[in-house]
């Protein structure tokens, strides 16, 4: 690990392929979720900013003190195309740990979003540029930039445990880490609920005819 002043940084871990990361564009985090025993769903308290938001990318995890964004200004030099920015800001709703202007270098430099533990601000901007952001909350109040923080290792993110290259999937009702390890299992199991949604949903429609029928 090293150390540049008070943030650490792990040794480059390996992500997924980018073909890996496209399988799971067609997904739901419910299906998924449900594919998946229900478990390593993020808590509820962590939602997108604004409506229609959706990530699907690597982890890059980011650790930083409550109200303090010094690590993840660090965190732009280890961005890679199809990068999520999960950050630990210990669930403080004081200060925003980040705002639109590094929305957009993010996006810039590849990221697909930022999951906050955390506030955030400048919605209305970050909407604007249609870049993803879920977070506990917004405050305009700004963040510090003492440090310390670390980059590239596990963190908590609302009750889950994120390793960097963890595959993230965030959409309206949430987010959901998948580990590699669990891959094929997930999308096996959220293609088999796709299929079992689809026939309830046929039922309903048989349903729906035949009590037309009967008026």
């Amino acid at each position: 690990m090293t150390t540049d002043s008070n943030i650490s940084v792990a040794p480059t871990w390996e992500r997924p392929s980018a073909e890996t990361l496209a399988a799971f564009e067609r997904h739901s985090v419910a299906n998924l979720g449900d594919g998946m025993e229900r478990l390593d769903i993020v808590d509820a308290g962590i939602s997108p900013i604004w409506p229609g938001a959706k990530i699907v990318g690597s982890a890059l995890t980011v650790l930083t003190v409550a109200g303090d964004n010094k690590a993840v200004i660090e965190a732009l030099d280890h961005i890679q195309p199809g990068d999520v920015l999960i950050i630990n800001a210990g669930g403080y709703e004081g200060r925003a740990i980040l705002g639109d202007n590094l929305a957009q270098r993010f996006d810039l430099f590849g990221a697909t979003g930022a999951i906050v533990d955390g506030v955030v601000r400048d919605r209305d901007i970050i909407e604007s540029l249609n870049f993803p952001v879920f977070a506990r909350g917004l405050t305009p109040a700004g963040p510090f930039k003492n440090g310390p923080g670390r980059i590239g290792v596990p963190v908590a993110l609302g009750g889950v445990v994120v390793s960097p290259g963890d595959i993230i999937v965030a959409d309206s009702d949430g987010v959901i880490v998948i580990p590699p390890s669990r891959v094929a299992e997930a999308l096996a199991g959220a293609d088999a609920i796709v299929e079992l949604e689809a026939a309830k949903d046929a039922e309903v429609v048989e349903l729906r005819a035949s009590r037309e029928v009967s008026r």
